[in-house]
């Protein structure tokens, strides 16, 4: 046989890591910048005597991501206590939620018509960070990262495909950051993904053993390590031998998966419920409330903006983040076409924001001064050469739209008459290229346009240039 002959069966494990202030459990400043230990108090320590108080803003946040996901929230969720020793786990267990998380069901949609269905999602703090190697023969544990508010994305085994599971979390991520959930960076572990895969015969309904690889921080790690463990499973079933259930790495540069150990059982952490915390309620007039905060969602608004005559690249671009999907609307709201203020956004604007290296919600141009851009090139006051230049202006700080017009003297001439004197002059400049351009020769019409442009400094009406050529090569 050959892993052709095999089904592949992925499920997902995501942990994102919540934007807040502070930890998930004490008032401690939490973020993973600054020199080590320097985000650390008596709870996060694990001091004797030290109590655990709920974050309001991770559970606002998570439930946030709960609503968007259309899960089913719980009235009523518990903590417990998940037992393991780690040098990074400074309690000697993670203060998580077992089987009573805050969320169940729903669904991550990847692409048009698909979407990954949910078991739960559920709160838990973060570990420390262990970093081997500090010098010969030396790890360090940094506790900054301890007690780091997470929720937990657990999916049921339905991917059939590594490039699904890259396309899943792709959406995942645009989503947290579109709801202001997490700022979803995988190089900084704010997002980190471990795949659950297996492989069965095609044909059989009952899953293989599945084994898990872990700390997967990229799109592309995370498709080519399913890759990799599926070939490795099939290797194995093809010999005859049993898959056996274990915790995997992925090599990056041998494209292989090892095993790390054998895989725990949730019976190993001796699982408990938190005893210094109560259960979580969550009030059905404050769910009302979170979900009528949750802003128009990525999925929604594409749609939309396919409804308004968009093709498929202009609305994936324009919901590449919320920001930009907001800016959009803002200038349609003050005036401007749909297809005209996408080209610009995704055009002109987009390639000045990422000279500057600036982010859409610091863009120094207005949603109205582009709109009035647009609205000075379909009135004809100025040609597309003379838009861009009022743009650069604009983008510079110089002034508005129309008085940069004004002061730079960049309104299109459309007076017939005027033009037709410039180009007669030009024509009569170049009487060799005008009879080639009579003889067949198209290219020589950019030339003459490009020609009469000059004479007018780019303010020349480019549809009045070519009638006046037109006529002009119609005459014998």
């Amino acid at each position: 046989m050959s892993l052709h002959d095999y089904e592949l069966v992925v499920g997902l494990e995501i942990h994102c890591q919540l934007a807040t202030r502070s930890k998930l459990f004490t008032d401690c400043p939490f973020d993973t910048g600054g020199e080590p230990n320097t985000r650390v108090d008596p709870f996060t320590l694990g001091w004797p005597g030290t109590l655990p108080v709920p974050n309001a803003e991770a559970v606002r946040l998570a439930t946030r991501l709960a609503l968007a996901l259309d899960c089913e929230l719980q009235a009523h969720s518990r903590f417990a206590r998940k037992h393991y020793f780690y040098p990074d786990l400074p309690h000697g267990y993670q203060i998580t939620q077992a089987d009573a998380p805050y969320a169940k069901g729903g669904a991550i949609p990847f692409a048009p018509g698909k979407a990954l269905p949910l078991e739960r999602i559920h709160m838990e703090s973060d570990a420390g960070k262990t970093t081997h190697g500090v010098r010969e023969g030396v790890s360090g544990v940094d506790y900054n990262r301890a007690g780091a508010p997470l929720v937990e994305i657990v999916s049921l085994p339905a991917l059939r495909s590594a490039k699904d599971a890259a396309e899943v979390l792709r959406s995942l991520r645009q989503l947290v950051r579109w709801l202001g959930v997490s700022e979803g960076d995988m190089e900084k572990g704010s997002l980190r993904c471990d795949a659950n895969v297996s492989l069965r015969p095609r044909g059989v309904e009952a899953l293989g053993t599945r084994c898990e690889i872990k700390n997967l921080n990229s799109f592309k790690f995370l498709e080519a390590a399913i890759g990799a463990e599926a070939r490795r499973q099939a290797d194995l079933l093809d010999r005859g031998e049993a898959v056996v259930q274990s915790t995997m790495a992925y090599e990056v540069d041998a494209d292989r998966t090892w095993v790390m150990r054998s895989k725990e059982d949730a019976a190993d952490y001796l699982y408990f419920p938190e005893p210094d915390l109560p259960p979580l309620r969550l009030e059905a007039a404050w769910l009302d409330a979170q979900r009528e905060a949750l802003p128009e969602l990525p999925g929604p608004r594409r749609d939309r903006y396919l409804a308004a005559g968009l093709s498929d690249y202009d609305a994936e671009q324009l919901t590449a983040d919320r920001a930009t999907g907001d800016y959009f609307d803002a200038v349609c709201e003050a005036g401007a076409g749909a297809k005209a203020a996408c080209n610009w956004i995704i055009g002109e604007l987009a390639a000045a924001m990422k000279a500057e290296k600036l982010e859409m919600v610091a863009c120094p141009v207005t949603p109205a001064q582009l709109a009035e851009i647009i609205a000075l090139v379909e009135a004809d006051t100025i040609n597309g050469r003379a838009a861009k230049q009022v743009f650069e202006a604009v983008f510079a700080g110089e002034g508005a739209p129309r008085e940069i017009v004004e002061r730079k003297g960049l309104g299109q001439v459309s007076d017939r008459a005027a033009l037709e004197a410039v180009v007669a002059e030009i024509l009569a400049a170049h009487p060799d290229q005008l009879a080639a351009l009579r003889g067949g020769k198209a290219k020589l019409r950019g030339f003459f346009v490009g020609q009469v442009m000059k004479q007018t400094r780019g303010r020349a009406n480019p549809q009045v240039v070519q009638a006046l050529l037109d006529a002009a090569i119609a005459e014998r």
